[in-house]
């Protein structure tokens, strides 16, 4: 009885143990597919854009205007507080009017001379005239009396100038302002004296409403926008001229200005281009030399592709790419140009067309020719969440 145990046991451990066998082989042989990897896309869709441009800039005074002394003297007043909001003509400054009030007196007195003098010269010929033909008077004479008169009379004019530079200069004792504007810190006292040579200026008027932002632009930007609206790519709108600043506090200034004009030249040391608005500015706000940034309305791009910064890469050169899902469900690299950030977004202007899908997310899982599953995303929504 053990031994017919025996002979039934052991071909079952045999069969078993073999059984066992051919199932490791089977596992080793058949291997079930892995997963496809999930990722999310973004269908890109043309659509006008309208394209703007922030640059650094500084602004300038509308008008500057030095005020300077016409004539020397003695500074007797200062008739205005620095930093105070003056009008054209209004008087800043008092220069001693005592030594040319008498040279005006004194051309007054040269006048009435020659005045005098050119009415005898006058008499003188017609009284002369009548007797010329009845010899009492020579020819000679005669021409001598005629020509005093005129000199007489020019001596008169000269006179009548002289009168004219001497009023004038005593004017110029009465320093007024040249434009209106905000003057600031004057540079003499009551007591100093000043001379029309000076070096220095008795003091500074800026006109601040408007007020000049002058920014610049590299002149790759200049050609690229130029080359853009040449093939069409990008129209010139009606707002092309409109400009909107950012002040330096990080606040937006809440009036929009105008382009006056972009340099003719080429900056050599910077390789960029000035590019002048102006602002209105009632509330002196912006005062000169503020830091800003200006944001000027490039144009209007009919079919602008707008892809996540999160879907674009570059490498080492700078040179950007992104990966997308084709037709086949299979990713795609493909290599593109983006041109400038748009908030959180490149321009991209060639390597992508309308209804590529880029991917978005999951983009460290895949591969090239790596079959996925695309999922929509919606960035909007999925940035509101995080919020």
């Amino acid at each position: 009885m053990k031994k017919y145990s025996e002979f039934i046991l052991l071909p079952s451990v045999i069969l078993l143990s073999a059984c066992f066998v051919l199932s490791g082989c089977d596992d080793k042989e058949v291997k079930a597919p892995l997963p496809q990897p999930h990722v999310g896309v973004v269908t890109l869709k043309a659509e006008p854009l309208q394209v703007t441009t922030e640059l650094p800039g500084r602004t300038d005074a509308y008008r500057v205007a030095e005020v300077r002394p016409q004539v020397g003297g003695i500074i007797l007043k200062r008739n205005f507080a620095e930093g105070s909001d003056i009008r054209g003509g209004e008087s800043l400054y008092q220069i001693d009017p005592a030594p040319y009030k008498a040279a005006y007196d004194s051309a007054q007195g040269e006048l009435a001379k020659a005045v005098a003098a050119a009415k005898l010269a006058h008499l003188t010929v017609q009284r002369d005239k009548p007797l010329v033909g009845d010899h009492y008077v020579s020819q000679q004479e005669f021409d001598t009396a005629v020509a005093n008169a005129q000199q007489a009379d020019a001596d008169v004019q000269a006179a009548r100038a002289n009168v004219e530079t001497a009023r004038i200069n005593l004017a110029y004792t009465k320093v007024t302002s040249p434009i209106d504007g905000r003057i600031g810190q004057s540079n003499v006292t009551e007591g100093a004296l000043v001379t029309t040579e000076q070096a220095n200026a008795l003091a500074t008027v800026q006109q601040l409403d408007p007020i000049y932002v002058d920014v610049t632009q590299s002149s790759n930007d200049f050609i690229r926008l130029k080359q853009a609206v040449i093939q069409g790519s990008l129209e010139k709108s009606a707002l092309q001229t409109q400009v909107t600043l950012v002040m330096e506090n990080g606040q937006p200034y809440p009036l929009k200005g105008q382009l006056q004009f972009s340099d003719v030249s080429v900056d050599e040391s910077t390789g960029s281009i000035t590019i002048r608005a102006l602002f209105p500015n009632p509330q002196h706000d912006l005062l000169p030399g503020m830091f800003v940034r200006a944001r000027i309305d490039e144009g209007m791009q009919k079919d602008a592709l707008l892809v996540p910064q999160q879907g674009v890469t570059r490498n080492p050169r700078g040179e950007a790419s992104v990966m997308l899902v084709n037709a086949k469900s299979q990713v795609e690299v493909r290599n593109v140009t983006a041109a400038q950030a748009i908030g959180d977004k490149w321009l991209v202007t060639d390597g992508l067309h309308s209804g590529d899908r880029v991917i978005v997310s999951g983009l460290q899982k895949v591969r090239p020719e790596m079959t996925v599953k695309a999922e929509e995303q919606n960035l909007q929504a999925n940035a509101s969440q995080g919020q």
